[in-house]
């Protein structure tokens, strides 16, 4: 039902899954993969009721590796690719939220590396030019995953306070690379935090949090 329709399609990843737990929360017996499968799940309902498309990488407790998530966005030729994670320290005393694209560095060589068989679908283009069409593409999202980025910070500053924004930070993520659309990977909070960390088990935070994103992402 969700792919019903003629907008736009964005692909939610909810991190981690089945033997990849994630980081453990704050509170006994809860892990990241949890947290953002509701969260997933929350964010497709939200972004639905925008009209927007959505396909979860994942619709249970399954373990899937970074590349079927990569790989899956691109089959389906989708507009935006949105990975949500909860974030952890070793001290336990870090808060707040953070979304990741990736360096200029990583598009060009890590991306390069990954793309032969992992691009989007091209019926009838040859396997020289369809990765010569890639790579484009994949220049050309670089500013529209910034934009994306930068919407997504400003929507959970709004919910979450200025004190908690860590900003939009650049790196090598690996679930990013060899991706043909804007891609983003959003930390959403600390789910090892002694206050945040429980916050985030709350319906009423997690429903705020996923409608601030799917503005973001739906703008």
């Amino acid at each position: 039902a969700s792919l019903a329709g003629t907008g736009p399609l964005v692909v939610v990843d909810p991190g981690h899954g089945g033997t990849n737990a994630g980081a453990p929360g704050a509170v006994d017996g809860v892990y990241e993969k949890q947290v953002t499968l509701r969260l997933g799940r929350c964010l497709r309902a939200q972004l639905v009721a925008r009209g927007v498309r959505v396909e979860l990488t994942r619709e249970r407790d399954r373990y899937l590796s970074l590349r079927q998530r990569a790989m899956r966005a691109n089959e389906l030729r989708a507009d935006a690719f949105v990975s949500v994670h909860v974030n952890a320290t070793e001290g336990h005393d870090q808060r707040g939220f953070e979304t990741f694209i990736l360096t200029p560095e990583a598009l060009e060589i890590d991306g390069r590396a990954l793309r032969t068989a992992e691009g989007a679908p091209r019926p009838g283009v040859d396997p020289e030019t369809a990765q010569l069409l890639d790579d484009v593409e994949r220049g050309l999202a670089m500013t529209a995953s910034a934009e994306l980025a930068l919407a997504a910070q400003d929507a959970l500053r709004a919910i979450r306070g200025d004190e908690f924004d860590r900003g939009v930070r650049q790196d090598s993520m690996h679930v990013l690379l060899g991706l043909t659309m804007p891609a983003v990977l959003v930390e959403v909070g600390f789910i090892d935090h002694p206050i945040e960390g429980r916050e985030l088990l709350e319906p009423a935070v997690q429903a705020q949090i996923c409608e601030a994103l799917a503005g973001a992402i739906a703008e």
